[in-house]
């Protein structure tokens, strides 16, 4: 049955209008943007097709890109990018939160600072979080991006950065895109060598995360700084 012939009350569009978003499922959600199902399904039994196939979880739906939405029947370019948008928007939204005043006081809070940069991602991508004395962030930059296994972290560019800003201390972090939460000996040395650096600038290294499937590998709580 097409959604033109539900009741009023049930088709998605009208229910977001009388009782709210937060009424609505998230398929319900996603057959708004796309519109329209298929000659099969309606636009709601194609989106809970889409989620079935990630499990329900919106952070492996994030990580779909055009490519991979496209192979569901009835949802061509324009209807994947239109998915793909807004989820980027959500993960947008999140990053606007952080506050320039945040003090990151544990690995936690400066996983919540990083972690809607680096995940969904599908290529490695390497970040620093910057603090004041007062372990306040001044700011989050993207030093480089990678490929699958691997990106450049060029130590020049790190502490230009930081001096640039006045940082007092830096957070080094960077994702996995496997999701596999276990540090290299090349992520090891190089923690290693900026840390040494650092000493010699008055700018400290804090602590390494390594992000990766929702969660995250802190250096300094395995006590490898």
């Amino acid at each position: 049955m097409k959604i033109k012939a539900w009741a009023k009350e049930d088709r998605p569009r009208e229910k977001f209008a009388k009782k709210g978003k937060q009424s609505l499922t998230n398929a319900e959600l996603i057959a708004i943007l796309i519109g329209s199902g298929n000659r099969e399904e309606s636009a709601v039994e194609l989106s809970k097709g889409i989620l079935n196939s990630v499990n329900n979880d919106l952070d492996q739906l994030g990580r779909l890109n055009v490519q991979n939405l496209v192979k569901f029947k009835g949802i061509g370019e324009a209807k994947a990018i239109t998915i793909a948008a807004a989820l980027e928007l959500g993960r947008r939204r999140k990053t606007t939160k952080t506050s320039e005043k945040e003090v990151i006081d544990c690995s936690q809070k400066a996983f919540e600072v990083i972690s809607d940069n680096l995940l969904d991602l599908e290529h490695e991508e390497f970040w620093i979080i910057l603090l004041n004395r007062s372990n306040n962030v001044i700011d989050k930059i993207n030093i480089s991006k990678g490929g699958v296994s691997g990106t450049v972290a060029d130590a020049k560019l790190i502490f230009r950065a930081a001096i640039e800003k006045l940082a007092s201390s830096i957070i080094l972090c960077h994702n996995h895109p496997s999701g596999r939460l276990q540090a290299s000996k090349e992520d090891i040395n190089l923690t290693k060598k900026l840390t040494e650096a650092g000493k010699h600038l008055d700018i400290s290294i804090v602590d390494h995360l390594i992000v990766g499937n929702n969660n995250y590998f802190s250096f300094s709580d395995e006590t490898i700084l």
